[in-house]
């Protein structure tokens, strides 16, 4: 079976690159935009660094901004609504995964009306049509949406959140400028950027990883070690490095999968609220250990990346160690909690449950038992 690689048609990146949404959405003939953001990025201004490009430059759009941290069936089949209703042909998405993962099941159902109902988008949905138009510009460095096939939608109802898969809606055009993220206080720099560094380490250590997506998470690997400590600090070294770092993470996961932190971080989510970054975050030594017998040397590079000195002369239980250590580390460092307190005893036959059925679990290296798992999510109270 062949391995495969899917990438925007474009990218652009580096401080001031929201400069060429214009002459994109011109040569793509885009008649009426909808901007989807969210309503902080609108009431701070952040989405108006787009609009204004596009008032300028005489291009009519709409702002839908209905979205919730954790997007929801409804947010999404109101974003439906509200692009019909406004006669838009494209998409122009601002904001983290949040924003992104709505506009991308907006622009899905848009151009495939049988799945209005949203849950049929769960895991590898049988879509014909490509979304709308989409330029996804990222505020935060973390989700790397802008470049993934991947997007998570929250079912209220149910108390979950299901992942959807689908070639059909990578966005064409990502646009990837570090003055769109320096606005991002410094808890969500640090949830989102070991997010990214989440999707690194489980996309390299997944079932599915090959040479071409190891050299992405590695070189991810490397640059959120040597730059989150500066981008929590707001330096324009550190913005700049995890804004590449992240999209390259995303150039890789996208493609080969996540585990079972991903599995439990949705879970945890989806039944608590916490934000997705932190959650990946809280989890990402536990699982680490949890796999650490099942990834061969994988955890020598990832320690190595990680700026770990003298690893080929560590044993590999030395090395496996020191790899789980210097992300703890890194975690500690930019203020991510260890402990959850709003998890229950009553409530974690049902999380270990929902992680084992979630869409990210079967790539992890290692088999768990829902014992095993909810002993992981123990170690969170």
């Amino acid at each position: 079976m062949a391995d495969r690689i899917v990438l925007n048609t474009v990218s652009y990146h580096g401080s001031g690159a929201i400069k060429e949404i214009v002459g994109e959405a011109q040569r793509r003939g885009f008649k009426h935009v909808f901007v989807c953001s969210d309503p902080d990025l609108v009431k701070f201004g952040v989405t108006a660094k787009v609009t204004d490009l596009l008032d300028e430059a005489s291009i009519p759009y709409t702002v839908y901004s209905g979205i919730k941290p954790n997007p929801t069936i409804e947010n999404v089949q109101e974003g439906v609504a509200a692009f019909k209703a406004c006669g838009a042909d494209s998409i122009v998405t601002i904001g983290g995964g949040s924003s992104m993962d709505t506009a991308k099941a907006i622009g899905i159902i848009i151009t495939n009306p049988e799945f209005e109902d949203v849950r049929s988008l769960e895991g590898v949905a049988p879509t014909k049509n490509h979304a709308v138009p989409t330029i996804a510009v990222p505020t935060t460095a973390g989700t790397a949406a802008e470049v993934t096939i991947n997007y998570v939608i929250t079912d209220v109802e149910k108390q979950r959140k299901f992942v959807c898969v689908d070639t059909n809606d990578i966005p064409e055009v990502a646009v990837v400028d570090p003055d769109m993220m320096d606005s991002m206080p410094k808890g969500l720099t640090a949830s989102t950027g070991m997010d990214a560094l989440t999707h690194a380490i489980e996309g390299y250590t997944t079932r599915a990883a090959w040479e071409l997506t190891d050299m992405f998470h590695l070189e991810a690997i490397k640059l959120i070690g040597q730059n989150l400590r500066g981008a929590v600090a707001n330096t324009p070294e550190g913005r700049k490095g995890m804004a590449m770092a992240q999209y390259i993470a995303g150039m890789g996961f996208s493609n080969v999968g996540l585990g079972i932190d991903h599995a439990m971080a949705h879970t945890l989510s989806a039944h608590y609220d916490t934000p997705h970054g932190v959650a990946c975050a809280m989890f990402l030594p536990i699982t680490m250990e949890f796999n650490k017998e099942y990834s061969g040397e994988r955890y020598r590079e990832i320690a190595r990346a990680m700026g770990v000195k003298g690893v080929d002369e560590m044993s590999q239980e030395e090395y496996r160690q020191a790899a789980i250590d210097a992300v703890r580390q890194l975690s500690i460092d930019v203020g991510i909690p260890t402990k959850n307190e709003k998890i229950r005893e009553e409530d974690l036959d049902i999380l270990a449950t929902d992680a084992l059925a979630d869409a990210c679990y079967p790539g992890n290296p290692r088999e768990a038992t829902k014992e095993q798992v909810i002993e992981m999510f123990r170690q969170l109270m």
